[in-house]
């Protein structure tokens, strides 16, 4: 009994060493709701706030977000030190790619470091200049068999209902398709897809996306779910969206309260860095699954952004903290203007082969590529089969350890 103590107690301590390096990092790595991150987001809350003479209740109200979204490089430099060069390269790419944030993502940027993670995902940089790559990376124009719908997979399909956010991301896929102000799908638009999901009864599952879909009214998103849900095949809805990351003032009880009406729903969420689980986020999460919404996030490697694996393990235990499972993380897409966001598949699996055995499966999202051209999600995955036959398999381990099994003779 002493001998058996004695190994458990030097594999625990072997265990504890594997550990550390993540463990010494969180220490230095605040979250978004640690005092020193929540104290620099209420200071530069109450800046913007002043600028744009606005009460509390205005700046909780999302139709006051959206309202004054930060879209001038001008009204920028008042929070961060811009040089009139920077103002005007700001104001070239977005004459070509739109750019807008909302007061509330603007409170959770740096405004002394523009290599900040969250102000890259929000803010022009010259890097936009690069002409490599596609605007249409997914080929949606020739998967789009009635209006508003993308189709690339036998029983499912995608509702493109608006192009509109709340803030427009630097990687975003569908630049191409924001234009110079918000447009939103008719009801005839929406009608027309409705009756395509309906009369293709092989459809089970609809995405309802965008754009982003919360930037619909209550009333006419529940136009929108209320029609799907009348259709006897289908059987799961989902809300793809990262309202809740941008603008989580969105997530309102009546709006929970609407959707609940409609279960089974689903929502997928778009969190690509811990920075952005904020209180207001969290919030925003617990109201959702409070309302019987499973949620799911949907991470994209960023480099410079979420390249690192200890920023991949924070975020997604974090999100599990907050209810929110991570579902998937994505390769970057080549679309034009984001090749300073690109990273390997060699990188993006090396953050995955580290993430088994140092986290719960409940952490580990599936790691995909969208194929070219619309032909689908590929799982990437690491190799761990060393060799196999018909009597044996060889196996690595997550610590890099050989284990073989071999078969029951048949």
């Amino acid at each position: 009994m002493e001998e058996s103590r004695k190994i458990s107690l030097e594999r625990a301590e072997e265990l504890k060493k594997e550990i550390c390096g993540f463990m010494e990092f969180k220490k230095t790595y605040p979250l978004a709701t640690d005092p020193v991150m929540t104290e620099r987001e209420d200071r530069q809350k109450q800046q913007i706030m002043a600028y744009l003479n606005a009460s509390n209740e205005q700046w909780e109200d999302w139709r006051w977000q959206l309202q004054n979204r930060i879209s001038d490089a001008g009204v920028l430099s008042q929070f961060m030190h811009f040089s009139s060069e920077d103002e005007e390269m700001i104001r070239e790419i977005s004459e070509k790619y739109r750019w807008a944030t909302t007061p509330y993502y603007l409170s959770l940027m740096d405004f002394e470091n523009q290599e900040y993670a969250i102000n890259r995902m929000a803010i022009p940089t010259s890097r936009e200049r690069d002409t490599q790559g596609e605007l249409d990376p997914m080929d949606e124009e020739h998967t789009n068999p009635a209006a508003c719908i993308t189709r690339r997979y036998p029983n499912r399909l995608i509702i493109n209902v608006t192009s509109a956010c709340a803030m427009f991301c630097r990687h975003c896929q569908r630049r191409r398709l924001i234009g110079e102000c918000d447009s939103t799908k008719s009801r005839a638009q929406v009608d027309e897809a409705i009756a395509y999901v309906r009369e293709n009864e092989e459809i089970r599952d609809v995405l309802i996306t965008g754009g982003d879909p919360m930037m619909l009214s209550d009333e006419f998103l529940e136009y929108v779910v209320k029609g799907l849900r009348a259709c006897s095949n289908v059987e799961i809805i989902r809300i793809g969206t990262r309202v809740p990351v941008t603008m989580p003032q969105r997530i309102t009880e009546e709006f929970c309260s609407m959707l609940k009406k409609y279960h089974p729903i689903y929502m997928n969420i778009q969190f690509n860095h811990p920075r952005e689980l904020t209180r207001d986020a969290v919030k925003a999460c617990t109201r959702l699954a409070d309302a019987g919404i499973p949620l799911g996030n949907q991470m994209v490697f960023l480099k410079g952004i979420n390249d690192d694996r200890y920023i991949v393990q924070m975020l997604n235990e974090n999100l599990l903290r907050a209810r929110v499972k991570p579902y998937y993380i994505f390769h970057p897409k080549q679309v034009v203007g984001t090749r300073h966001f690109q990273m390997t598949v060699e990188e993006g699996l090396s953050i995955m082969k580290y993430l088994r055995g140092h986290t719960s499966g409940m952490a580990i999202p599936q790691y995909i590529l969208n194929a070219p051209h619309g032909l689908g999600k590929i799982p990437l995955l690491y190799n761990y089969i060393l060799e196999s036959d018909e009597e044996h398999v060889k196996l690595e381990t997550w610590e890099g350890k050989t284990a073989e099994i071999s078969y029951f003779p048949r």
